[in-house]
């Protein structure tokens, strides 16, 4: 036991810290206190309790780009990184099961005649989104007559959407129904087109922390942690991840 002990450790805290990468891009994971400098959240809250299982003091290791964390994975800046897993990704690092998925879905003008987000898959389509989030790899690989339009962030997406250069923005359902005031007569489809599953990463070749993570994600989502942090934050389109093999 306490070579397995050792074993995790030497992964997930090779520097004696648990250095953790936190994408406060996507508000429904984590926030920061601007007075205070404090971070809150799903992710804060499954980190802390990760740290004091290991016995280890935590390291945040902030960014504000999913794809610029993404690509640090083999560059030993963080030992553990909070992301959507996908395929793609999966080259640079590994994945534990899913401790939550999130809504995405689409954003439209007043004047479309989409509903559903199952109705905008159509030939003349065009949909925005930003390039390499989760859902935007989606739809790369699964659009099949819609045009996706990629752009460089959530903000050149939606200034699409709203000089009508687009007609749909796919995104998170929280942070779409952020957007629809800034957008007079938009609305956010019902339905989904994917859940975004939100899991735990580690660099490629750290077997045993996966190994030892997997366990940790099942473990809090049985015993109600995920949900009571997700309830915390208020937010719409989140739920607990199914239990996983």
């Amino acid at each position: 036991m306490v070579g397995i002990i050792a074993a995790v450790r030497a992964d997930l805290a090779p520097t004696g810290k648990l250095r953790a990468g936190v994408n406060y891009g996507n508000s429904i994971l984590a926030t920061k206190d601007r007075a205070t400098g404090k971070s809150f959240g799903v992710v804060i809250d499954l980190l802390h309790e990760i740290a004091k299982r290991l016995g280890v003091p935590l390291e945040i290791v902030a960014y504000d780009s999913v794809a610029v964390m993404g690509d640090a994975a083999p560059t030993n800046v963080w030992d553990i990184a909070f992301l959507g897993s996908d395929p793609q990704r999966e080259k640079l690092m590994s994945f534990t099961q899913a401790y939550l998925e999130i809504d995405a879905t689409y954003l439209v003008p007043g004047t479309s005649p989409f509903r559903a987000a199952t109705e905008v898959d159509r030939k003349g389509v065009r949909i925005a989104a930003p390039s390499r989030a989760n859902y935007e790899l989606f739809l790369s690989r699964n659009l099949k007559h819609a045009q996706l339009v990629s752009t460089q962030g959530g903000d050149a997406a939606f200034d699409l959407l709203v000089s009508g250069e687009v007609d749909a923005l796919a995104g998170l359902t929280q942070g779409l129904l952020d957007l629809v005031e800034k957008l007079p007569g938009s609305r956010v489809l019902d339905e989904r087109f994917m859940g975004v599953q939100q899991a735990i990463a580690v660099p490629k070749g750290r077997n045993a922390g996966l190994t030892y993570l997997r366990r940790v994600v099942e473990e809090v989502k049985v015993s109600g942690l995920v949900a009571r942090a997700i309830e915390r934050t208020g937010v719409r389109g989140v739920s607990v991840a199914p239990p996983g093999e």
